[in-house]
């Protein structure tokens, strides 16, 4: 017999284990999460910038998504989920290969 404090199968976990994705001067850094059932990306997100794992100056202006997919701060994540932060550009890119080739041609 199953005891009543037994969870059944379809009951969802309690918590789960997901990972926040963010660079940093280059380098990619990864932070695993135990974080409750329900946590958005936007839950997952604080949690790495109060650790001081995340250093986005503006991180309302960053995108997000979950393996490579974009998706909204209110997302709920799902256990083994990968949140990724996709900071703002810099540079526009073409505006670097304009310089670039400006550098050349005066070479």
């Amino acid at each position: 017999m199953h005891s009543s404090a037994a969870r059944m199968p379809s009951m969802p976990p309690e918590r789960i284990c997901v990972e926040v994705a963010t660079t940093a001067v280059g380098a990619a850094c990864v932070t695993v999460l135990d974080v409750p059932f329900g946590t958005t990306v936007r839950g997952a997100v604080e949690r790495v910038r109060a650790a001081g794992s995340l250093t986005l100056p503006d991180w309302g202006a960053a995108r997000y998504g979950i393996f490579g997919v974009e998706c909204g701060l209110d997302t709920p994540l799902r256990c083994g989920d990968r949140v990724e932060v996709y900071e703002p550009l810099r540079d526009d890119p073409k505006v670097i290969r304009r310089r670039r080739a400006e550098r050349q041609r005066q070479r």
